[in-house]
């Protein structure tokens, strides 16, 4: 299973997302549809999320949820074109993710329907 480290710059968050194959696909349709008054999310049906909501090209609201322990909203300024830089990160993680793997659920795993040996 992919695992990504949340890094959220408050000492009092510590958290960890745990992603499947169709939360790459969900979060890079909403980065390439986010704009001012969008919102995007990552996570979210198995426990922790992330939803940012863009008020503006340099302002945005992140919520950490983790249903068992909190709720965290914080104001962030990201860098110029993180947008573009999520794109290279997720083109990173497909060329080392294997597309033949299907994760059906938590340590779950299948071969993709139509998979050639």
């Amino acid at each position: 299973m992919l695992q990504a480290d949340v890094l959220v710059s408050a000492s009092f968050v510590d958290a960890r997302l745990y992603i499947l194959q169709q939360d790459l696909d969900d979060w890079q349709n909403d980065l390439i549809e986010l704009a001012p008054g969008g919102g995007a999310t990552i996570g979210g049906d198995r426990g922790l999320s992330l939803d940012f909501f863009m008020f503006d090209h340099r302002t945005l609201s992140l919520s950490l949820r983790d249903p068992d322990r909190m709720t965290v909203a914080l104001a962030i300024a990201p860098e110029e074109g993180w947008i573009d830089d999520h794109h290279r990160r997720l083109d990173q993680v497909r060329a080392t993710w294997p597309s033949e793997v299907v994760g059906t659920a938590a340590g779950t795993y299948e071969w993709r329907a139509g998979r050639r040996d």
